[in-house]
């Protein structure tokens, strides 16, 4: 039944956010128009929003689930290793028994990968 849930992010500078998930993390744009850009990769999804009012008022931390967390990490670190986080930058195994990093946009965006 439910298949996907899709998070809403708001930035003041969407280029931010671009810079974040296509040049980053390597997500495609699968759709845009001046209220949305639409992201993509490997069936996860993201929308971006430019709004600088909505996103003063919150920088989500979101999560992504994988199965190759190691291969994950190493496109980061290849792409654009300025935005590994300075507190969780790299793969590490958790008291909680995942396997995670995560990254950090300009705005305090954060992503964490998580590998169970």
């Amino acid at each position: 039944m439910l298949l996907t849930l899709i998070p809403k992010v708001f930035y003041a500078d969407i280029q931010v956010g671009l810079d974040l998930f296509v040049r980053g993390l390597g997500f495609e744009l699968l759709y845009q128009d001046p209220s949305i850009s639409v992201l993509g990769r490997d069936g996860a999804k993201v929308y971006l929003m430019e709004n600088a009012a909505m996103a003063a008022l919150d920088r989500p931390e979101l999560a992504i689930e994988t199965d190759d967390i190691e291969q994950i990490y190493a496109e980061v670190q290849a792409r654009a290793p300025e935005l590994l986080h300075p507190n969780a930058g790299v793969v590490r195994l958790r008291p909680w028994g995942a396997k995670e990093f995560a990254v950090l946009d300009a705005t305090t965006v954060c992503v964490v990968f998580r590998q169970w």
